[in-house]
């Protein structure tokens, strides 16, 4: 018997978080929204190097969707200053650690310099190795099937090619593998849109906590569960 293989963990490629609970985490300590923000967007920096650390590759992080429009003007443009920090003025922390960034959603619809400053970010790392962050920006599920649709409609694609691997070339990032494992922080259970297309065989997981209380230690515990869970993709069961 190959004792080495049965050891084996099995590691997710692909992690991606729904960061849920800034605002509830902030009304409970009677702290104000935008500290809210500001604690998860400090709690999301230090999180990637947590997970790459651990032999994961790519991390998607839900970072705003297209549904947060429709929050106060104080609060979006807030949450646009902080995520303008995470590709501007954070970038050369992630490039030095030889980090891919990339982003995801609706690019060109961002206020002010954003959409430059995404693709100049996108451009200046595009040949680091040491592990993939995707950023979704302005995204959402339903949104980006849309895209790809007008895309191929757009590209004269005749109905004879459209087929799953058509469709999934034209999605924002679809070079990228599908998350192995879907967590989403604050308690809600449900993925708000998050990874519509791609989460269709991906492992679910959902954690109590606000995402500003996410710990170091949480890492572990996700991994864990992650190589503890069988996947069938549809199929029989394999001894």
């Amino acid at each position: 018997m190959d004792t080495n293989k049965d050891n084996k963990k099995n590691v997710a490629g692909h992690i991606a978080i729904i960061m849920d609970g800034n605002r509830r985490w902030a009304r409970e300590r009677n702290l104000s929204t935008l500290e809210g923000h500001l604690k998860g967007y400090n709690k999301m920096k230090s999180v990637p190097e947590w997970f790459f650390s651990r032999g994961v590759e790519i991390i998607s992080l839900f970072a705003f969707s297209t549904e947060n429009w429709n929050r106060g003007r104080d609060e979006v443009n807030y949450l646009m200053k902080l995520l303008r920090r995470a590709l501007k003025d954070d970038f050369e922390e992630y490039n030095q650690r030889e980090y891919r960034l990339i982003v995801s959603g609706r690019i060109d619809e961002l206020p002010g310099d954003l959409p430059e400053v995404c693709a100049d970010a996108m451009i200046k790392t595009k040949d680091n190795s040491k592990g993939t962050l995707n950023i979704c920006l302005n995204y959402g599920g339903r949104a980006e099937i849309i895209d790809a649709i007008r895309k191929m409609i757009k590209n004269k694609i005749e109905i004879e090619q459209v087929h799953e691997g058509m469709l999934r070339k034209y999605l924002y990032h679809g070079d990228l593998p599908d998350p192995d494992m879907i967590v989403r922080t604050s308690g809600e259970y449900r993925l708000s849109g998050f990874q519509l297309w791609q989460s269709a065989y991906s492992e679910l997981m959902f954690l109590k906590k606000y995402w500003p209380e996410f710990e170091k230690a949480d890492v572990d515990i996700i991994l864990e569960e992650y190589a503890n869970r069988k996947r069938r993709f549809g199929g029989d069961e394999k001894s």
